[in-house]
C-alpha cells in the first residue's frame, strides 16, 4: 500500500510538472522608454557616433532593443556605450557574453577581475576586462541587470533568469558594456569609463524595467 500511495504521489507530481512546463510562457516586459530617447548630450558627455548592428547579427543576438553609440567628454578618453535590452517572450534572444564575442574575433583577453564602484549613493560591482588584438587593446567595463537588479556574473544572471521565470513568468534582462580603446598605460582609459557610469547610471536605470 506504501508503494502505491508513492507510485500515486510521484504520477500526480509528474502530470503537474508536465502541465506547468506546457502551459507556461514567459511575458514580453515592455521597456519604460525605447533607447532612442537615450540622451545624446548629457552632461558633459556628448555623443559623436551611433552604430547599427548588421541584420545578420540582429538575427543572432535578437535584441528587443538596443543603443550603440560613441561618447566624448571635454577631457578623457572616448567611451562606447552598448545596452542590448532583451524583454523575454519567444521572440527575444538570449545575452551573448563578451567573451563569446571578442575571443571569435581574435582578441586575446587579459585575466578579469570585479571592481567595486560607489555609484549614485550605492555600491555597484562590474566586471573589468581587458582585450588586446596587435598593438589595440579595448577596456571593458560590463554587467547585466535582471529586474532592476544589477549582477556580474552569469551563472547568477541565469539563476535569477529561471526564478523570475517561475514566479513572475520574466525572463527579461540587460546587459550593459563600456568600453575604451588605449595603448600603453590603461588608467585613463579606466577613469574615463568610471566618470562615464557616474554620470549615465540614473539614467540606464530609468530606461529599464524593474
Amino acid at each position: 500500500m506504501k508503494q502505491r500511495g508513492r507510485f500515486v504521489i510521484v504520477s500526480i507530481l509528474l502530470v503537474l510538472t508536465s502541465s506547468f512546463i506546457y502551459l507556461h510562457s514567459d511575458l514580453k516586459v515592455p521597456m519604460n522608454k525605447p533607447f532612442t530617447e537615450f540622451p545624446v548630450y548629457y552632461q558633459q558627455w556628448h555623443m559623436v557616433e551611433q552604430s547599427m548592428i548588421s541584420a545578420e547579427a540582429l538575427e543572432v543576438l535578437k535584441p528587443t532593443d538596443y543603443v550603440d553609440r560613441k561618447y566624448i567628454s571635454d577631457t578623457g578618453v572616448p567611451v562606447n556605450m552598448y545596452i542590448g535590452y532583451h524583454g523575454g517572450g519567444r521572440d527575444s534572444g538570449g545575452i551573448h557574453s563578451p567573451k563569446n564575442c571578442m575571443l571569435g574575433s581574435g582578441w586575446i583577453e587579459e585575466p578579469e577581475i570585479q571592481i567595486e564602484m560607489n555609484v549614485d549613493g550605492k555600491r555597484l560591482n562590474v566586471n573589468k576586462a581587458v582585450y588586446q588584438n596587435g598593438g589595440i587593446k579595448q577596456l571593458l567595463l560590463y554587467w547585466y541587470m535582471v529586474k532592476g537588479k544589477p549582477i556580474t556574473s552569469e551563472y547568477s544572471r541565469k539563476a535569477h533568469e529561471i526564478m523570475n521565470s517561475a514566479f513572475y513568468r520574466r525572463t527579461d534582462a540587460a546587459f550593459i558594456r563600456i568600453s575604451m580603446t588605449f595603448e600603453g598605460d590603461e588608467g585613463p582609459a579606466l577613469a574615463s569609463g568610471i566618470k562615464f557610469i557616474n554620470d549615465f547610471y540614473p539614467q540606464i536605470t530609468e530606461f529599464l524595467p524593474k
